[in-house]
């Protein structure tokens, strides 16, 4: 017989069998009657099957590719799925037996996507058990519930299905990357439709899924281990676990569910550590415009000022290694556009502000000419800040290497944290205690240490990194008072202390107590449109 798929005659070869030893036994008691089907075959059987229950591996073919035609969807996961199939790779879920346990396992846990707020239609659950059943009832129909169309059904969507979950849960529905770093026009180098570059406003260290994730899905379900796989990918953080709680709590009413998924849907963007499994960090939550340091059960707690709408704060997690008091400002471009430029050749407006301006090559400082305009466009010469009372960046900064120029530091500007909304900044973050996070960051045993760096902040140290000749008679008397021996500039952190700049608008406060905040960015928008894939 033509290759068919034999599951009625299987699940009948154990009642004939019964039937033939009954009838022997029958007759035994009579006469001795050779049993005509000894020696039998399946082939023998081929007058016994059905049209209906022949799979034709021309027509599967052509009914999976017909599933390949119709599927539209866009996620990484369905394209994965439907390069799989238009490369005739080896079935996945259909074998000579048909259907076994391990679309069973899978379905187990598409039936409980509810409890992550999604709808079990949108990983095609109904039409999947509906075929489950047809297959093992042989319910099969014409067209398009045929045997062919049902078993290809079947091999589609349960893969389709299998890799938009496991993807999901092990890297995010949503791919951050994406969203976030295609989202602000950093420069346009030709605005006629050139190439555009966008600022990176997401720099988490989160893995996404490529084809060795889905590889490893497909070997755990030859292997029949589709149901560990599964709970491997499980999110496992504990916050992550705690917003799960909440979403299935009453209290979800409070903050809404959809502020809740969207939240949780941060959760799944997997890092190599996480701030509350940190013994001692420091966490910038941008919405609570607040920064957390903890260290234990010990946690400081302060306002902070980070990037305004157009110039917002990256998120990045890294770690605070330097301390600078007193530091010097290199100015960006954008502000020595706007600042600087506009002002070259009027000296006084550079001693007022305590500006000058180095040539990087040389470090050599010049005087403030007109000509240096596009020296300073294209980052030949520095715009700099002295350091000291006045300055931009306060008296002192918290370094971290993070590639974008993205520090928390003190500020001149005190009357910002009074506000409410403090969006304020170029993208750097401004904290409300920084002498308080100074100590924090060193522990215990350095007193002396705390001492020289509260001196080094205030102190009037105009003076320092200027000729004497240069020297007003204040800075002369100021000069001669300041104890330089309590003096310090750069202050190592060793151990170096953990840092992250987040963005959640569910959070615990200080006390540990779930807050809700505004969206300041409008992020929350952004990840519940592309959620609603799901929804």
């Amino acid at each position: 017989m033509n290759v068919r798929l034999r599951v009625a005659l299987l699940s009948h070869l154990p009642f004939l069998l019964v039937f033939f030893l009954l009838l022997q036994g029958l007759t035994g008691c009579h006469e001795r009657v050779t049993n005509p089907n000894l020696e039998a075959s399946l082939d023998d059987y081929d007058s016994l099957s059905s049209k209906v229950l022949s799979l034709s591996p021309h027509k599967f073919r052509r009914a999976l590719n017909e599933m390949l035609a119709a599927d539209s969807d866009s996620t990484l996961s369905d394209f994965y799925t439907r390069k799989y199939y238009s490369n005739h790779n080896n079935l996945v879920w259909v074998d000579r037996k048909g259907i076994d346990r391990r679309a069973d396992s899978l379905v187990f846990v598409l039936r409980q996507v509810s409890r992550i707020g999604f709808n079990p239609s949108k990983f095609r659950l109904q039409q999947i058990e509906l075929d489950l059943r047809r297959a093992r009832l042989l319910d099969f129909g014409t067209n398009d519930n045929d045997i062919n169309h049902v078993y290809a059904r079947l091999e589609y969507n349960l893969t389709k299905a299998y890799f938009r979950y496991a993807a999901g849960q092990q890297f995010g529905f949503v791919n951050p990357n994406r969203l976030y770093n295609r989202l602000d026009v950093h420069d346009s180098k030709d605005k006629g439709g050139g190439q555009v570059s966008y600022r990176t406003l997401f720099a988490l260290p989160c893995p996404t899924p490529n084809s060795s994730f889905y590889h490893r899905a497909l070997h755990n379900v030859h292997v029949d281990s589709v149901s560990e796989f599964l709970k491997q990918v499980e999110p496992r953080s504990s916050y992550y676990k705690r917003l799960l709680s909440l979403l299935q709590s009453d209290s979800v009413s409070y903050f809404g569910k959809r502020l809740v998924l969207v939240n949780l849907e941060r959760c799944r963007w997997r890092l190599n550590r996480y701030p509350w499994d940190e013994n001692k960090a420091v966490v910038v939550n941008i919405p609570s415009f607040r920064l957390m340091a903890v260290n234990g059960s010990k946690t400081l707690s302060m306002r902070i000022g980070c990037g305004s709408l157009k110039t917002k704060t990256p998120l990045l997690c890294s770690q605070i290694t330097r301390m600078d008091i007193n530091p010097q400002w290199i100015m960006p471009r954008s502000i020595v556009k706007k600042s600087i430029i506009p002002h070259l050749g009027n000296r006084s407006y550079f001693l007022r502000h305590h500006y000058f301006i180095r040539e990087r090559a040389t470090g050599k400082i010049v005087a403030p000419r007109y000509d240096l305009r596009y020296g300073l466009e294209d980052g030949t010469f520095l715009a700099i800040q002295e350091g000291g009372e006045g300055n931009a960046l306060g008296r002192i900064i918290f370094r971290f290497l993070n590639g974008l120029s993205i520090y928390l530091h003190d500020t001149s500007s005190k009357e910002v944290f009074s506000r409410d909304d403090r969006d304020v900044s170029h993208g750097c973050i401004r904290v409300e205690k920084p002498f308080d996070l100074a100590v924090f960051l060193l522990g215990n045993n350095h007193d002396a240490l705390v001492k020289k760096i509260w001196y080094s902040m205030h102190a009037d140290v105009s003076p320092l990194g200027k000729e004497k000749s240069e020297l007003t008679d204040k800075e002369k008397a100021v000069a001669d008072t300041l104890q330089r021996k309590l003096l310090v500039g750069a202050v190592p952190v060793n151990p170096a202390v953990p840092v992250y700049i987040l963005y959640f608008t569910i959070y615990p406060n200080e006390n540990g107590v779930l807050r809700s905040y505004s969206d300041v960015y409008g992020y929350d928008s952004l990840i519940y449109h592309q959620l609603k894939n799901y929804i």
